[in-house]
């Protein structure tokens, strides 16, 4: 074993360029995997930290011990708690002061009429707690608010929107109402809660513009006298509160803050990073085996005479193990100390593309530092295994051959193996997402699909190449022909360096696909479901933005251009137990605006006790019209309602429906989220339109825009998440062309003597470049269709899995533009990773390169 230690690294000192690549590929990978886990990790602590310190003088919070949650939400919506329960509270022995916390959603709008923040993180408006320490906020400069329009607001809001202390705007509530700035506050000391903005208002107005009515408030925030333990504080509390009310620990009500951003955001984020770390790898994986796959193809002499000479197969395989051993540890622990600067990297550009993320020092922990190290080493060993294996089988007699010849690509096992593999990816795709609709079933015929390409790979790649480099012949002459001949003499070569673009390409595709058909499902619900002229909305989404004002509509119907103008507004309810969305709107004018498809039973007659749900609801709550449903709602009141209408289409409208009468006992903070206008017959889109934006102007300013511009914005988001992934998966793309880079590298080492030839026969120092970066740009191209290919068959398996998983109707769309962008990028790229080989090659001494052995 020592022997073969020494063989090693005498090995990894006279070839360190061979693994140059193979290290890049380690390290970038590992850097990406440990830098997306100490950045979870730290903005983990820092946001216990941030939340920790900002709630330090809250023991106890008293609140409503039920919530009701809808689908899609971490954080349920509770019943308020009468204000009237602070004097209760105050007179338990061990309190030292008490104060309701009123909390809605209010959005500033800024210097230059924009509303600020509002795209995903809330938009928070409450009562100044004068208590210092049981306020979160704390006032920075400025004065607390005494006199009704006087507001605090936090320090981050006001740089985003240009504000400062006696400035005046306008707060929506949704109502707009004029507030004057005269203090600047900070939360646990920094200048927000990450992109949350807020608002501090007297409680006067809080109750005037926050609750359905005075009296009430979210919580109650209770500080413990000296000696007094938070535990101690909610044992005391508990008897004192009536049914319904519960008390937490400041401590407690502290976390469950921590793990709703947590679950909201953080895991999100760091799964999603994850995802992109494991394709990094997964592309390093094919371009670690390709180099081992060559050195040890190249030193087939060497490892024949070392057996001929008494070495063991097993020795010539630990020898190559101990390459990789050596080449993985050095990769990871180098893609360690990147990962920490990436991470460090990422803390300090997020907050400058409008992710202010809490301040604080990294977090690294032990297991961060070791399972990307971990992970490196088994990556890189893993796929040097079987060329190691290969290598421990030369045979002695080997060192007496020239050259070995390379039939992989001509192998009938491989050949009937991926067919095989190809007919079960499709067979269980097809019956996962038409058949019987499955998203493991879906997702194995996916995996299969991939498994099935790298197989099928040196068998496509002969012909593939041929037919792509055929018109090389006719532009490029000798050196074209001469590239196309070189990049076929090594189908498993060809295909492997191919593969980790392909898998590259592919991903890109799959989310370019994905996101196209999002945009065009969008399109499609918009186009079917609306029938209106125009859209007033906000432009937000996730928990973001405050509404608009549920006035807006009646103030927009009275327009002489209007026809009929409804605003849809949102309540929450439990039904059979389970919380649900209602649409709180005007069901005879939103199904003049909307088509709800088929219609049993009738609309107009809901009144404040009637109820229209979906088909889709009624069949699965079996119910019909006439049935008998009991809500739930968040003041604790249940109500039974009798089910008036059965409709059919539900992707804007919701799967419930009542009336603003039958919301009205139940309601908090009244909004709608949407305000859906028909013109009269006769009146441009223009005009009317023009009309509509007056209105809105004094109600916030809220967007104004046709049905094509609604279903664009509602998309936005899309855009925005392709755009990160692209940055991401360009990670992927880098390790590919290293991949290709680095196998040119190697094939021109190999071919040393038969470059030197070609210049002693008259080839220029130009046709040779020009040879081997045609050579790379017809594996980049191979390698790039098939990722367009593949990527293209995942995303229809992505789209067609998540229409059967859905309530809602996805569309299938192909965007041909940017998946031509893709396709050329790859194929440039593959131009790019040819020009260092190609450089390398032309520099060849004649007479040296003749001689090599």
């Amino acid at each position: 074993m020592n022997a073969s230690v020494r063989l090693s690294m005498s090995s990894l000192r006279a070839h360190k360029r061979r693994f140059a690549g193979t290290f890049l590929a380690v390290f970038l990978g590992v850097a990406f995997l440990a830098g997306t886990l100490v950045m979870g990790d730290t903005l983990r602590a820092n946001f216990d930290t941030m939340f920790g310190d900002a709630t330090s003088g809250t023991d106890a919070v008293v609140r409503s011990a039920d919530a009701i949650t809808t689908p899609g939400e971490s954080q349920g919506v509770r019943q308020p708690v009468p204000t009237s329960l602070v004097k209760t509270v105050e007179q338990v022995p061990g309190v030292a002061a008490a104060a309701p916390s009123i909390q809605g959603a209010g959005q500033l709008v800024g210097a230059n009429g924009e509303a600020i923040g509002g795209k995903g993180p809330p938009t928070l408006a409450g009562n100044w707690i004068t208590d210092r320490k049981l306020n979160p906020y704390r006032l920075a400069e400025g004065r607390t608010p005494a006199r009704p329009g006087e507001v605090v607001i936090n320090r981050g809001a006001a740089d985003k929107g240009h504000l400062k202390i006696g400035d005046t705007t306008t707060l929506r509530t949704p109502d707009p109402v004029k507030v004057t700035i005269v203090g600047l506050a900070t939360f646990g000391g920094e200048d927000g809660m990450a992109q949350v903005t807020f608002t501090g208002m007297t409680q006067s107005d809080a109750e005037k513009y926050l609750t359905a009515k005075p009296g009430e408030a979210a919580t109650i925030q209770v500080r413990a006298g000296p000696d007094v333990s938070q535990q101690e504080l909610v044992d005391r509390l508990t008897p004192v509160l009536p049914k319904g009310v519960e008390a937490i620990t400041g401590q407690k009500s502290a976390q469950e803050n921590t793990d709703m951003i947590s679950s909201q955001f953080l895991t999100i984020f760091t799964t999603f990073l994850l995802v992109f770390s494991g394709i990094a790898l997964l592309v390093a994986t094919f371009s670690i085996h390709n180099t081992f796959a060559i050195v040890i193809a190249q030193r087939t002499r060497d490892n024949a005479l070392l057996r001929a000479l008494g070495a063991s197969r097993r020795q010539v395989t630990a020898a190559t193990v101990t390459e990789a051993s050596v080449v993985a540890v050095a990769a990871s622990a180098a893609g360690l100390a990147g990962g920490v600067g990436i991470a460090a990297g990422l803390k300090a550009l997020f907050p400058a593309i409008g992710f202010p993320f809490p301040e604080g020092d990294l977090v690294i922990k032990a297991l961060s530092m070791a399972l990307p190290l971990a992970v490196g080493i088994i990556v890189c060993l893993g796929s040097a295994l079987m060329p190691a294996v290969r290598a421990g089988r030369t045979a002695p007699l080997a060192a007496l051959r020239e050259t070995a010849v390379d039939q992989s690509g001509a192998s009938r096992v491989r050949a009937v193996t991926g067919m095989a593999l190809a007919v079960l990816a499709v067979a269980a795709t097809l019956t996962g997402v038409l058949i019987s609709p499955s998203l493991p079933l879906a997702g194995l015929g996916a995996v299969l699909a991939l498994v099935a390409f790298v197989v099928l790979g040196p068998v496509a790649s002969s012909t593939a190449v041929r037919v792509l480099g055929s018109p090389l012949d006719r532009l490029r002459g000798v050196t074209g022909g001469l590239a196309r001949r070189n990049a076929l003499r090594s189908p498993r070569r060809t295909a492997a360096t191919a593969s980790a673009l392909m898998i590259g390409v592919a991903v890109v595709s799959l989310f370019t696909v994905f996101g196209a058909s999002l945009k065009a499902t969008m399109d499609q619900t918009v186009s079917r479901s609306f029938a209106g002229d125009v859209a007033v909305s906000t432009p937000s989404f996730g928990a973001g933005g405050s509404g608009l004002s549920p006035q807006l509509a009646g103030a927009i119907g009275k327009l002489p251009e209007v026809s009929t103008a409804v605003g849809l507004g949102r309540g929450v309810a439990e039904v059979d137990g389970k919380g649900r969305a209602l649409t709180v709107t005007n069901p005879t004018a939103l199904a003049r605006t909307f088509d709800l498809g088929t219609v049993h039973g009738s609309l107009s007659t809901l009144g404040a006790d009637g109820i229209a749900i979906t088909r889709t609801e009624a069949d699965r709550q079996h119910l019909t019209t006439g049935s008998k449903a009991q809500l739930a709602f968040t003041d604790g009141k249940k109500q039974t309602f009798t089910v008036r209408a059965v409709y059919g289409e539900s992707e804007l409208a919701g799967d419930y429906v009542i009336t603003r009468a039958a919301w009205a006992p139940h309601r908090t903070q009244d909004s709608d989220t949407l305000v859906a206008v028909s013109f009269k017959n006769g009146v441009s889109t223009a005009k009317g339109k023009a009309a509509v934006e007056k209105v809105a102007a004094d109600y916030g300013n809220p967007q104004v825009q046709t049905r094509h511009e609604y279903a664009q914005s509602s998309a936005g988001g899309i855009d925005m998440m392709l755009t990160l992934v692209y940055a991401l998966l360009a990670l992927a793309v880098l390790i590919a062309l290293l991949g290709i880079a680095n196998t040119l590298t190697l094939a021109i080492h190999e071919r040393t003597r038969e470059l030197g030839l070609l210049r002693a026969v008259g080839q220029t120092r130009s046709q040779l470049r020009a040879m081997v970066r045609w050579e790379s740009v017809l594996v980049a191209a191979f390698g790039t269709l098939g990722g367009l290919a593949l990527g293209a068959f995942l995303g229809w398996v992505l789209v067609k899995a998540s229409d059967g998983a859905s309530d809602s109707a996805f569309a299938f769309a192909v965007p041909p533009l940017q998946l031509v962008v893709v396709a050329l990028v790859g194929v440039a790229a593959g131009a790019l990773a040819g020009l260092r080989p190609a450089r390398r090659a032309a520099r060849l001494d004649v007479l040296r390169a003749i001689a090599t052995e």
